[in-house]
């Protein structure tokens, strides 16, 4: 499907209609989730479709395209860096990204501190898990976590809020629902565990194909591209 054809704001009513429908199953209130439109390969005039329809959380994967979106588009929207970042691309979006969600090292949280600093902001980020423990995917094991996370929270100008995971990609979103459950009980030991200056809130998992079993097991952040804006096109 070409990107003209694709009708964002009727994929968007079907999404919301989606969420809204875990959200009572789980027991939730609808405010607890948010939802990020991933526009990664999509153009400014397909973003602002969603724009025009009241979504102000965007999730892009590179750091160039993030740039160029941002300096485009109204400046009331939140960014979220959601692909694998380099510490040599760091600078240019620190003070761009509200929410910087695939932090899976001590290094790169280091390089988001230094140039935090630099930019004097504070930097929002998630601690990416390797949830599936699949070697084509970013993220760290599961039991180094709460590690990593006693050593980020001692560096300047970086906040912890929580963590994220790209689960495997399953025909049958069911398959993942333990990996939701294991994600939010991590998030609930870490808060046991470090009470202080920690804030274990944002769960960010489910994708298109599984973002409503995500919900019902915690996230409240989901991320939702190819439902939204249609295929990505490989391309670019």
């Amino acid at each position: 499907m070409s990107d003209e054809a694709v009708n964002v704001v009727e994929n968007l009513r079907l999404t919301e209609s989606n969420i809204q429908s875990a959200c009572e199953k789980a027991g939730r209130d609808r405010s607890e989730v948010t939802l990020i439109a991933v526009s990664k390969t999509k153009p400014v005039s397909l973003l602002m479709d969603a724009y025009n329809a009241g979504i102000r959380e965007f999730g892009e994967n590179k750091v160039q395209e993030l740039v160029d979106k941002y300096e485009q588009m109204p400046k009331d929207i939140h960014w979220h860096m959601i692909g694998h970042l380099q510490r040599n691309k760091v600078k240019y979006i620190v003070d761009k990204a509200y929410l910087i969600h695939g932090v899976d090292s001590y290094e790169l949280a280091q390089e988001i501190s230094k140039q935090a600093v630099k930019k004097n902001c504070t930097a929002n980020i998630l601690v990416e898990i390797n949830i599936g423990d699949e070697e084509t995917k970013f993220g760290i094991p599961y039991d180094k976590v709460t590690e990593l996370v006693d050593k980020i929270i001692s560096l300047p100008n970086i906040s912890v809020h929580g963590l994220m995971c790209i689960a495997p990609n399953v025909e049958n979103p069911e398959d993942n629902r333990h990996f939701f459950a294991k994600m939010r009980q991590k998030a609930v030991d870490i808060n046991l565990d470090k009470g202080h200056n920690i804030d274990m809130s944002v769960l960010s998992m489910g994708m298109t194909g599984d973002y409503q079993v995500a919900i019902e097991e915690g996230a409240t952040m989901v991320r939702v591209g190819t439902g939204i804006f249609g295929v990505r096109n490989y391309r670019i």
